[in-house]
């Protein structure tokens, strides 16, 4: 009966019903030519005569017991409306040993170099959620079939194949990964635009920023970051809301993958979007807020400059002291890493002094100076819009610019945002933060790859995990899932069908596990062996050899072979 089951449900699916295994002549006594019923005896096509298909499977018991169930075909799955689908694909392989690794790639190479294998990207997708993710893990960047088989022809072989992450997971405790968002400065026209043409998700939440910005902007969101209007995205109107709306984007999008942050941390402009991800103000608050920011910074006159330094907060301070309040320390990035802020002639004067001693400088392309006293008579106006939103506490870790600490309770207020407009970024504390708190892995969410760099600076060498998002020069698909394939190589939860939920994809039939089987039988050593015995007359023919015991049980030694 399940058999019979089984087989219908597959004629359904087929729209097909297969022939009848063994007839060769139909029973004569049977008036076959009366009655409306036919034996197949050859594939035969299954025409729906109605709007579905429906069959009838019976089963006779030998008890007596009969059984009768009716089926009909399952609906068809609707057609999902997506755009272009992302143009690279993460191959996802996993197994106990490296040698069953090599032997899974060899297998999916040769199912793949079939014609009639399944598409590229639902491949991909069921070896991810159709399989089981043991402690090797290797992941692959594909863009087509053929690249796909050739890098799993290199794989299987222990040959290095560009754009794949390897590695043993075997821990108990998943890593837990801190998000990074990138400050001003760090962006670009474009940025993002691949993803945001191809990624449904992401694309949603962009659109939904702008929707929120509206009319607080004089251009629309998108219009400045992928329209004509990219040439204003250095003014501070547009790059500091501009920047939040992508890093925000992006968070949502490493989030409906299922990475989720367990500490947060931005640099400057960052903080907003990190605040906002752990729930400080909700995301039209943090984009009324940032964007007035952006605004009233774009009113003060463009008389500022910043430059960065190689050398100790100690050193640049020493440097500061002639210069009064003209010039501020607007960052301490690391070490030896350390950006004033200030008056053009006092700033670029400093700069002299210290390039004069051997310090290595570099002028940032900033159109107003942040962090110094040039934005003091935006604060009072600032004040006033902060005062407008309502603040709660964070549910993750927020890790404070302003004390390089964890933020406790209630402690942004209005107040933090006017402080943190003029007083320096504590960059490098809050990475030690980080560090204490058993971060090990680094997520940068902006355009940029800044914050990983500086914050290796503060590590030592050799230490921790550092993804990027997003690397200017290089495919937003490229870099983005290069890192997610780092990250669950390396043991980060992913989830995989969020992960394509935005795709029409379904799961094929792929190689099974290939087990690395090794023959563990103990061959004998001939009649004459030690190990064998010869039963006795009074042996028991299953039992084997009665032993003389005090027991009252009866016992029996038997030699098995």
């Amino acid at each position: 009966g399940v058999a019979g089951l089984l087989q219908t449900v597959l004629a359904l699916q087929n729209r097909a019903i297969p022939p009848h295994l063994h007839l060769r002549e139909p029973n004569p006594h049977v008036e076959w030519d009366d009655i409306p019923v036919r034996i197949p005896t050859e594939l035969t096509p299954w025409p729906a005569r109605g709007p579905r298909l429906i069959a009838g499977v019976s089963s006779f018991g030998g008890s007596g017991t009969n059984a009768h169930v009716v089926l009909e075909e399952a609906p068809a799955a609707p057609e999902r409306e997506v755009g272009r689908d992302r143009p690279i694909h993460l191959l996802t392989l996993s197994a106990r040993t490296p040698e069953a690794v090599r032997a899974l790639s060899e297998r999916l190479e040769q199912h793949l170099s079939r014609e009639e294998a399944s598409p590229l990207a639902d491949v991909c997708f069921t070896s991810a959620v159709g399989r089981a993710h043991h402690a090797e893990r290797a992941s692959v960047l594909v863009r087509s079939r053929e690249e796909a088989c050739s890098a799993l022809r290199d794989l299987g072989r222990g040959l290095p194949v560009p754009g794949t992450a390897r590695g043993r997971w075997a821990g108990r405790e998943r890593p837990k990964p801190g998000f990074l968002f990138t400050g001003g400065g760090s962006q670009y026209a474009g940025m993002g635009r691949e993803l945001y043409e191809t990624q449904p998700t992401f694309r949603r939440e962009l659109e939904r920023c702008g929707e929120v910005l509206g009319d607080r902007l004089e251009r629309p969101l998108l219009e400045v970051l992928y329209g004509s209007g990219s040439s204003h995205l250095d003014e501070m109107r547009y790059m500091q809301p501009g920047l939040f709306a992508l890093e925000w984007s992006l968070g949502e999008l490493w989030r409906s993958w299922g990475v989720e942050p367990t500490w947060v941390m931005g640099h400057s402009v960052g903080e907003y979007v990190a605040a906002c991800v752990a729930g400080v103000f909700t995301l039209e608050e943090g984009l009324g807020l940032i964007a007035a920011r952006g605004r009233l910074m774009g009113e003060l006159p463009g008389d500022g400059a910043m430059v960065s330094f190689l050398a100790s907060e100690e050193r640049v301070r020493e440097a500061l002291a002639g210069v009064g309040d003209e010039v501020s320390v607007a960052a301490v990035n690391g070490p030896e890493s350390v950006v004033i802020s200030g008056r053009r002639d006092a700033v670029e004067r400093v700069a002299e002094d210290l390039s004069a001693l051997g310090v290595k400088t570099k002028r940032l392309q900033v159109s107003h100076a942040s962090h110094s006293t040039l934005v003091d008579p935006m604060l009072e106006a600032f004040a006033e819009e902060a005062n407008r939103v309502e603040y709660r506490a964070p549910r993750l870790g927020l890790v404070s610019n302003l004390t390089g600490d964890l933020v406790k309770g209630g402690e942004i207020d209005a107040g933090y945002w006017v402080r943190h407009a003029r007083e320096a970024v504590r960059f490098r504390a809050g990475m030690e933060t980080l560090r204490e708190q058993g971060c090990g892995v680094f997520v940068e969410v902006g355009p940029s790859p800044v914050l990983l760099g500086m914050g290796q600076t503060c590590a030592p060498a050799g230490w921790g995990v550092w993804l990027p998002t997003l690397r200017p020069g290089r495919g937003d698909w490229e870099q983005a899932l290069e890192s997610v394939g780092e990250l669950w190589v390396r043991g980060v939860e992913v989830d995989w069908s969020g992960f394509d939920r935005d795709y029409p994809r379904r799961k094929v039939a792929l190689p099974t596990y290939p087990f690395q089987r090794q023959r563990f039988w103990v061959e004998g050593e001939g009649p004459g062996s030690a190990h064998r015995r010869h039963p006795s007359p009074g042996a028991h023919p299953l039992l084997g050899e009665p032993l003389e015991t005090p027991l009252e049980t009866i016992v029996y030694d038997a030699a098995l072979d």
